[in-house]
């Protein structure tokens, strides 16, 4: 069993969730191609953007997404935690539900994703933020 670990930070951007599949797959090219079949986690070192599988060709979706996450964890509720502004315990509460880590199968040197299947980085906060994620990867090489 082999292991390879990449750091990766994203560009900063502001709320709303983005299809990183391609960025994530230049980041770990170079190893990947290696591997005959394994595991890469991705985990996203931050409390306030997430990581999620999801639609990834209609834009839409991505908007939809942003837009149903603002519904369910508005900003007006009566925090306690706001020494960060306003964005910034809703940001956590959707971290918290949404997640940042991921597990996604490789086969023959490629993540296994569906076809319609797109990794999303999704930042919770309105201003722009630098995001950093650990990708491991752990199988057996080609």
């Amino acid at each position: 069993m082999a292991w390879s670990q990449i750091t990766h930070t994203f560009p900063a951007r502001s709320q709303g969730s983005y299809l990183v599949t391609g960025e994530i797959e230049r980041a770990i090219s170079s190893e990947l191609k290696h591997y005959k079949v394994g595991l890469c986690n991705l985990f996203l070192q931050h409390t306030s953007a997430s990581l999620c599988l999801n639609e990834n060709v209609c834009k839409e979706v991505r908007e939809d997404l942003t837009m149903a996450l603002n519904h369910m964890v508005p900003e007006t509720l009566r925090y306690k935690h706001t020494d960060e502004g306003p964005d910034d315990m809703p940001g956590h509460v959707k971290s918290a539900v949404m997640g940042v880590s991921l597990d996604i199968p490789i086969s023959n040197g490629r993540l296994a994703l569906g076809t319609w299947q797109g990794i999303y980085l999704c930042e919770h906060r309105t201003y722009q933020h630098r995001r950093t994620v650990v990708i491991t990867i752990q199988g057996e090489k080609r």
